[in-house]
């Protein structure tokens, strides 16, 4: 086999490798969404577990095309989000605007991380905190906005319901999606 061939191959098996942890990664998300306790006018999830966790153990670039395709998937129909939900109706709902922050974080925090990959070994673990952060504040903040607007409620009373109240469940999330995401990046040698 000559060199071209091998290279050709290799880049081959690296698409085929990708494609595979975009597909698991949504399937994750989407089984996570599906997991449900009604919690006020949002409802608990393991949404941002899953995206954290793919955010952090896949590739920047994987992991942005893996929330954004997601979303897409929920948007064209496909009931992948919380309570089995999709379709416009959900985007344009009141918590629809969380479902547009996934994919805005999801390609902010993204980008974050890639500038970080770019200068070549591991990523330090502050950037990765910082990267989870970011991506949770943008999910908040368009989610918050939306809740106020489409529920005709004032920004304090919506960010008394739609985000008070999971802070800190939503910052165990984050810390256990980021042990997970190291012990699979390490077992898995990514």
């Amino acid at each position: 086999m000559s060199e071209q061939e091998m290279k050709k191959t290799a880049g081959s098996a690296s698409r085929t490798k990708s494609i595979a942890f975009c597909g698991l990664g949504i399937a994750l998300i989407t089984v996570c969404a599906w997991i449900t306790v009604p919690f006020g006018p949002v409802p608990f999830t393991l949404q941002t577990f899953a995206m954290t966790f793919v955010l952090l153990a896949l590739k920047p670039r994987e992991a942005a095309a893996t929330i954004v395709l997601y979303v897409l998937i929920g948007a064209i129909g496909l009931p992948v989000f919380s309570s089995m939900k999709g379709g416009f109706a959900a985007l344009a709902g009141p918590t629809g605007g969380f479902i547009w922050g996934f994919a805005l974080g999801g390609i902010v925090a993204a980008l974050l991380l890639a500038v970080f990959d770019k200068k070549g070994g591991k990523r330090p673990v502050p950037v990765e905190i910082a990267a989870a952060i970011v991506f949770l504040g943008v999910c908040y903040l368009c989610g918050w906005v939306q809740l106020a607007f489409v529920a005709q409620m004032g920004m304090a009373a919506a960010f008394a319901a739609a985000i008070a109240p999971f802070i800190i469940i939503d910052a165990v999330k984050l810390a256990v999606a980021i042990a997970v995401a190291h012990a699979v990046r390490k077992a898995l040698s990514l």
